[in-house]
């Protein structure tokens, strides 16, 4: 692993648990030992991508990642343009909403909405599994060729005796989500949910991201599936408009 590699694989133990973490937490949580994680630590901080309180003696995030996150949101306004229409479908289904964004890395979740609902379901920021959730077949069946067969060779680990688990049935998943528009997740990642997306389509018509309703199955019935995939197909359609106009997945959708 680069020093590169290990440097965001801290920042991600770091930022995925308690606000602040002690030197020995961080070590175990990354994998590395002590004297790695402190040179990774000091190269950090002179960054400014992490802080170190000087009575505790803890680290948590800095605040050049805000930096970072405000260079990158200016150039390339994802979350700005996309966020209205997060809220407005969390508004109008009354459930769990989220929004991803692709990279190298693969389908990573940016934005959540949770439902008000005491019954509702918790999503957590992180990479989505591609296939073994509504977003990433959504995704999936509007990405490049390359990109699809990479997923569909494999592995696909198994989250729930629900997940799909060959590329047989995972091709023909993608493929229906693709004809309809959107995906249909049933409890593939985490057992008792259902969801719906779509995705969100760039300028030539390849995903750049995908848009999700995540609800209860128990109260999740044929006829709501139908609604959610109109609600969530429509949505990732303005924010495609959003950012690129109305031209936008025109050119292969």
């Amino acid at each position: 692993m680069s020093t590169v590699a290990k440097a965001i694989s801290l920042l991600e133990v770091l930022g995925g648990g308690a606000p602040e973490a002690a030197l020995a937490d961080l070590a175990r949580g990354a994998g590395f030992d002590k004297a790695t994680t402190r040179r990774l630590l000091v190269s950090l901080i002179a960054q400014g991508l992490v802080e170190q309180d000087e009575a505790t003696r803890l680290y948590r995030l800095g605040a050049g990642l805000t930096r970072l996150a405000l260079m990158r949101e200016a150039q390339f306004p994802f979350l700005r343009m996309a966020v209205p229409v997060v809220e407005m479908l969390a508004a109008e289904t009354g459930e769990t909403v989220h929004l991803s964004e692709y990279s190298k890395r693969g389908l990573i979740t940016v934005q959540v909405i949770e439902s008000a609902k005491a019954n509702r379901v918790s999503v957590q920021l992180g990479v989505l599994p591609m296939h073994a959730t509504a977003s990433g077949i959504a995704f999936l069946a509007f990405t490049e060729e390359r990109i699809r067969e990479a997923i569909l060779a494999g592995p696909m680990p198994a989250f729930t005796p629900f997940t799909i688990g060959d590329a047989n049935t995972l091709a023909e998943q993608v493929a229906a989500a693709r004809a309809r528009g959107h995906s249909i997740g049933a409890q593939g990642f985490e057992e008792g949910v259902m969801s719906v997306a779509a995705p969100v389509l760039g300028t030539d018509g390849y995903a750049i991201g995908a848009i999700a309703v995540a609800a209860p199955r128990v109260r999740t019935q044929k006829a709501d599936i139908e609604r959610l995939g109109v609600s969530v197909t429509a949505a990732g359609r303005e924010i495609g408009e959003r950012l690129f106009g109305r031209l936008a997945g025109q050119k292969r959708a």
